[in-house]
C-alpha cells in the first residue's frame, strides 16, 4: 500500500476525536471542522472518517441507534448507550486482555478485537426519572 499523504484536515479530525468522550456523529465532526476550515465539505469529513477508521487511527461505532459514531480511543474498551437519551459513553472497566484470552482459549481461530456494549439509563436520565417520580407524587397529593 502506498504511503498516505499528509492532510491537515484529516489530522484535525483525528485530533478533534481524541479530545472527545461523547463519540460524535459525522455531522458533529463536520460542524466543528467548519469552524477551523470554513470551506470543508461534508463529503471530505465522511471520507476522512472512513479512511481513519479503515487504517485503525479511530473507531467507527455502528448500530448505536441512529448514525454511526466515532471514537478517538482505539484500544479495546466498553461502551454504554443510554436507552432514553441515546448518549454513548466510554465505560471504564478492567483490562479486557484476560477476557479476550479466555474467549480465545475456547475458539479455534484468532481473536483480534473485542467490543462490549452496555445499555440502560445514564446518570442524567436517572436523575430526570427520579425528579419525574417526585413531581408525580407531589401532584397526586
Amino acid at each position: 500500500m502506498a504511503a498516505l499523504k499528509y492532510s491537515r484536515q484529516r489530522e484535525s479530525i483525528k485530533e478533534f476525536l481524541m479530545t472527545r468522550t461523547d463519540h460524535p456523529t459525522a455531522d458533529t465532526v463536520y460542524e466543528n471542522m467548519k469552524i477551523i476550515y470554513p470551506h470543508i465539505s461534508l463529503g471530505t469529513v465522511y471520507r476522512n472518517l472512513s479512511l481513519l477508521s479503515d487504517i485503525g487511527e479511530i473507531r467507527k461505532l455502528s448500530n448505536f441507534g441512529g448514525s454511526d459514531r466515532f471514537d478517538g480511543r482505539t484500544e479495546p474498551h466498553c461502551h454504554f448507550i443510554c436507552t432514553s437519551c441515546g448518549c454513548v459513553q466510554d465505560l471504564e472497566t478492567e483490562d479486557l486482555t484476560e477476557f479476550i484470552q479466555k474467549a480465545e482459549a475456547r475458539f479455534r481461530g484468532k481473536i483480534t478485537d473485542c467490543t462490549a456494549r452496555f445499555s440502560g439509563l445514564c446518570e442524567e436520565c436517572c436523575q430526570k426519572k427520579k425528579l419525574k417520580i417526585i413531581l408525580d407524587i407531589q401532584k397526586s397529593l
